[in-house]
């Protein structure tokens, strides 16, 4: 298999902490969520991945299938659950396609299979997806 894009990202002071990539590109400080502080948490930095990638995997399927879409948005609702001092993450997707519901239901399952996070996350993670067609 031909690695496509690697990075790597260090972090010191965990949660109230700083995030660094090795090129310099993510340059952020990191906080708790709910802190009331001006920086980001991981939360935050794994949706905007997730609904990025996602995103993008929603836009390959369309143009494999002959759809000429100018974007499909994709909103990513990250919730840090705790029971008992047990984290774990659940995902919300919100994917809004400019077909009628049928179709973009399908495409949107299909970009699903497609895209790297959701195979990262599949069996670990609960991810539900709601596909706004119009």
């Amino acid at each position: 298999m031909a690695v496509m894009y690697e990075t790597t990202v260090n972090v010191s002071g965990g949660r109230k902490g700083h995030a660094r990539s090795d090129d310099g590109i993510l340059d952020v400080d990191l906080a708790m969520p709910g802190s009331g502080t001006d920086a980001t948490n991981p939360e935050q930095l794994f949706a905007a991945g997730y609904a990025a990638c996602f995103a993008s995997a929603a836009m390959g399927v369309a143009r494999q299938q002959g759809h000429k879409l100018d974007d499909i948005p994709v909103a990513a609702h990250v919730a840090l659950d705790s029971e008992n001092h047990d984290y774990n993450l659940t995902v919300k997707l919100t994917a809004e396609v400019a077909l009628p519901q049928d179709e973009a239901e399908k495409l949107i399952a299909q970009a699903h299979e497609m895209c790297p996070y959701s195979k990262a996350t599949r069996g670990n993670i609960q991810v539900d997806i709601e596909v706004k067609g119009h």
